[in-house]
């Protein structure tokens, strides 16, 4: 029998909860899907936001033979099956030529594919054998070579918002109460996947679906483990907040266990590069150092012998004292280009390669070392780097 998730999954765009930036009217992917526009593409976000559905929703809609598969299973052996399975029906020219029957592998997880076989898909994809539908919840750009990123769009998905969540409970048919309700949302952290195989287990275990019989199934061991994706995030979660607070042991241990399940040493070492700069900084500018190094000896090392690496690595991060001020600071520079957009930079500062431009006083008066404010005008005296307390 199918997930509770998977049997009330929509089928149409127009029920598809969230990712209004993708699906609303007149938006990229919504005009792909209604003009019937063959491509292929990554799907990025979160787990639980609706990647697979809408990948089925735009193979539907181009008559596509459909092929639904996870990186962490499939190897080339399948691909194979699958190109010999399009040949075979006789569709020996560019699926883009022969708009009868397409081809559509979607490709869940494909940061999990290695480089070798993201080299193998390649041809395929590049002589339209195959539309390329991959998903991922990690940066493309980071897990997917640049020959293959190249050939497919990237649609960014965003994390289910609270009303997102409240419309997908409602739909799911079962009852809750107001407090049921805003505690499962609060848990399930945007991942409507998560909250609806909540609600399947409680109702499976309890008359009434209650803040206690929510949480009394979450302490389940055997429903907890369930669903990978959400350890993962839960895991990941707390190893990070532990070197925030200082607090190594936590952060060892929560590193065991990510290492103990066979997480990518490469995702973890990533998060503590970002770490190093977003919550110590410059606190400790040589943690930045560490964590790029510890990053480099897992990409040269690997398992099992890395994660002395990463071990090495935590303990002297969650040591390190913190400052999030470089961090603040550039994300409140941010908020002033998004407001104010590209003011006008002060002629001094200015590059001034031409007699004409020297002449409108590009570079005049120009310093190495002055102390006059060289932001532009509406922003003089402004302040984004504040001293550390």
């Amino acid at each position: 029998m199918k997930p509770f998730a998977s049997q009330i999954r929509p089928t149409k765009l127009d029920d598809v909860v969230g990712q209004k930036h993708l699906i609303g009217p007149e938006k990229p992917l919504r005009k792909a899907i209604e003009q019937k526009h063959v491509f292929s593409f990554i799907l990025w976000g979160p787990p639980g936001v609706g990647k697979t559905t809408l990948a089925r929703i735009y193979a539907n809609s181009i008559n596509a033979d459909y092929h639904e598969c996870s990186a962490v299973s499939t190897g080339k052996d399948e691909i194979r099956s699958i190109i010999a399975a399009r040949d075979t029906r006789g569709k020996q020219t560019s699926l883009f030529e022969n708009p009868d029957k397409h081809t559509v592998l979607f490709l869940d997880e494909i940061h999990r594919f290695n480089k070798a076989q993201q080299d193998f898909l390649l041809p395929y994809v590049e002589s339209g054998q195959l539309v390329l539908i991959g998903a991922t919840t990690e940066n493309p750009s980071f897990e997917v070579i640049s020959a293959l990123l190249s050939r497919c769009r990237v649609f960014v998905l965003k994390e289910l918002t609270a009303n997102d969540m409240r419309q997908i409970i409602v739909r799911s048919g079962y009852t809750l109460d107001e407090t049921a309700q805003e505690w499962l949302i609060q848990m399930a952290n945007g991942d409507a996947r998560q909250a609806l195989s909540m609600i399947e287990n409680t109702a499976k275990l309890y008359t009434q679906i209650t803040v206690e019989s929510l949480q009394n199934t979450l302490q389940n061991s055997y429903l907890r483990y369930d669903k990978k994706s959400e350890e993962h995030y839960n895991t990941i979660s707390a190893f990070i907040k532990s070197m925030r607070a200082s607090q190594p042991d936590a952060a060892l241990y929560y590193l065991a266990r990510m290492v103990e399940s066979g997480e990518d040493p490469k995702f973890i070492a990533r998060r503590m590069v970002i770490f190093a700069s977003e919550d110590i900084g410059l606190a400790d500018p040589q943690a930045l150092t560490v964590a790029n190094n510890v990053f480099r000896a897992v990409e040269i090392i690997g398992y099992p012998e890395c994660a002395i690496n990463l071990g090495h690595g935590v303990c002297y991060l969650a040591q390190a004292p913190k400052n999030r001020t470089s961090y603040e600071a550039y994300f409140a520079a941010v908020e002033d280009v998004k407001q104010l957009g590209n003011l006008p930079i002060p002629l001094n500062i200015r590059n001034a390669p031409t007699k004409l431009m020297k002449e409108l006083g590009y570079g005049k008066g120009y310093e190495k070392y002055t102390e006059q404010d060289l932001l532009p005008d509406a922003l003089h005296g402004k302040k984004y780097l504040q001293s550390p307390e």
